[in-house]
């Protein structure tokens, strides 16, 4: 989960959209946290504004500013006690469309008690571990990870795949491909690795297209923001370009990744950036990315 803080030379634009402007807004990809002992590991004071506790009631108060109505809420930590209090918040307020829990996925015993317990939650709609923090470059191809993901399968669940790029983003399509059954979530594009060389680029493209090419793959166009570089429409125009080649409206979801995203920029300028994106395409292609993707990912039954 950790960002860089942005550089000087990190350029914001876009305009917020108009609340009440009549678009259906689903975020996809929303974070909470209240700071305690052994929770959140990943996160320190070196991670400036972020550090402190993000709650429900602020949360609603941003997305309804931004003229953004529910959002999907996404684990931040590997422990059952984020998801308990995810679930819990689910409960308690009605834009919060669904929870992104964790899971153990390489213990597939453990993994299948708390799935069981997870579902009996109306709101429980995916899982994610937060493998982009695993230094081994073969963990989605274990046994044990390979047993938890068919639970997912057949319980019908979306799995979300974080920061892929480099390690994972190759092995994602493997999973793709191995599981048909399971939707595979990438998060964040995969981070393109917008401040790096060409090369990476070629490869985070490549990489993208390969996982794209299978049809029970979807992916977040979310965290975008990256130390040193633009976040405008125009700094974005490649990796939003190839996304919608790779995987067209109808396999693309908007998501704010608040509050990781205020490194980069507030969330209703992060919404603005997004909205001068999607509004180059039609109205039916800019409705599946605002919300009906992420309805049919995560909200069908």
């Amino acid at each position: 989960m950790s960002r860089p803080e942005p550089g000087p030379t990190t350029a914001v634009a876009g305009n917020a959209p108009q609340v009440g402007d009549g678009v259906v807004r689903l975020d996809a990809h929303l974070h909470l946290w209240e700071l305690g002992e052994g929770r959140y590991s990943w996160l320190g004071p070196q991670h400036g504004r972020l550090f402190r506790t993000f709650t429900a009631d602020e949360a609603g108060r941003t997305l309804s500013a931004a003229g953004v109505g529910r959002a999907i809420l996404v684990q931040a930590d590997d422990t059952s006690a984020d998801t308990e209090s995810m679930l819990a918040a689910a409960a308690a307020h009605g834009w919060i469309a669904g929870v992104v829990g964790w899971l153990p996925l390489e213990d597939p015993s453990a993994a299948a008690a708390l799935l069981e317990r997870w579902q009996a939650h109306p709101k429980f709609c995916g899982v994610r571990t937060l493998i982009h923090d695993d230094p081994r470059p073969g963990v989605l191809e274990l046994p044990a990870v390979r047993a938890s993901l068919r639970l997912l399968e057949s319980a019908g669940l979306a799995w979300d795949v974080p920061d892929a790029f480099p390690r994972h983003l190759g092995q994602a399509a493997g999973v793709a491909r191995t599981f048909p059954g399971l939707t595979v979530v990438l998060d964040h594009l995969g981070k393109p690795p917008r401040a790096g060389t060409a090369a990476d680029m070629d490869q985070w493209e490549r990489q993208l297209r390969s996982l794209a090419a299978f049809p029970n793959a979807v992916a977040k166009v979310s965290g975008l923001h990256c130390d040193g570089t633009g976040f405008t429409p125009a700094a974005l125009d490649r990796v939003w370009t190839v996304a919608l080649e790779a995987f067209g409206p109808e396999r693309l979801m908007f998501g704010g990744d608040w509050p990781v995203s205020l490194l980069g920029a507030g969330y209703a300028q992060t919404v603005g950036v997004i909205s001068e994106l999607v509004g180059m395409l039609s109205p039916r292609e800019a409705a599946a990315v605002w919300h009906g993707t992420t309805e049919r990912t995560y909200l069908q039954a």
